[in-house]
């Protein structure tokens, strides 16, 4: 009696294309953005101040290949979601821990604190996001993953606290992520809350 084996590597994903991240990292929205995560972070560690920041991945699946693009974009936590933490301090309700609707869409204009939605739908229902704990006990993540029914060019994120409607968490731009019908994008969100150490 013998046996023989053979093995052969298969890789869980590849990474996305050299020219979109070249073109994603380049654009004045990602540089602004990306500038102001690190450098809020290092203001909170030396200052002991309060900050939050938001950063954004995508994975998308297409045609039974997985593309990890990173990630894609660090947000702007928006006023509306400042404004609804002070207002749960006062009086809390049950949608405080709401936040794990995920929607994307094809608008292109750069995200602002004073973003209370998406810019343009994408006509795609929002997905239920998971919640969890991310690397270390002052993270929030949530992933979550939408699945398309026709050709588009998704360009923005956003994290809501319903289904539809609600308040905007954070909203996300970044460079075309172009996906066909049955492809599905999974977005990782993290928020953090940083100070100190």
């Amino acid at each position: 009696m013998k046996g023989r084996l053979k093995a052969k590597l298969i890789k869980g994903y590849v990474k996305a294309p050299f020219i979109w991240k070249i073109k994603n990292i380049l654009s004045l929205s990602y540089l602004r953005n990306v500038i102001s995560y690190y450098v809020m972070q290092f203001f909170s560690r030396k200052t002991n101040v309060l900050s939050t920041t938001g950063r954004l991945s995508a994975k998308l699946k297409h045609s039974g290949q997985v593309i990890d693009y990173g990630v894609i974009s660090h947000g702007v936590v928006t006023t509306a979601f400042v404004n609804f933490l002070v207002d749960q301090m006062q009086t809390e309700t049950s949608v405080f821990g709401d936040f794990k609707f995920h929607d994307s869409g094809v608008g292109t204009t750069a995200a602002v604190v004073g973003d209370t939605d998406i810019e343009t739908t994408d006509g795609e229902s929002r997905a239920t996001g998971t919640q969890i704990e991310g690397a270390s006990a002052n993270i929030y993540k949530s992933v979550a993953t939408i699945t398309y029914t026709s050709v588009k060019a998704i360009t923005e994120h956003g994290l809501f606290s319903i289904v539809t409607g609600g308040t905007l968490l954070d909203r996300h731009v970044f460079s075309a992520i172009n996906v066909e019908n049955t492809d599905q994008i999974e977005f990782s969100y993290e928020f953090t809350v940083s100070v100190g150490g």
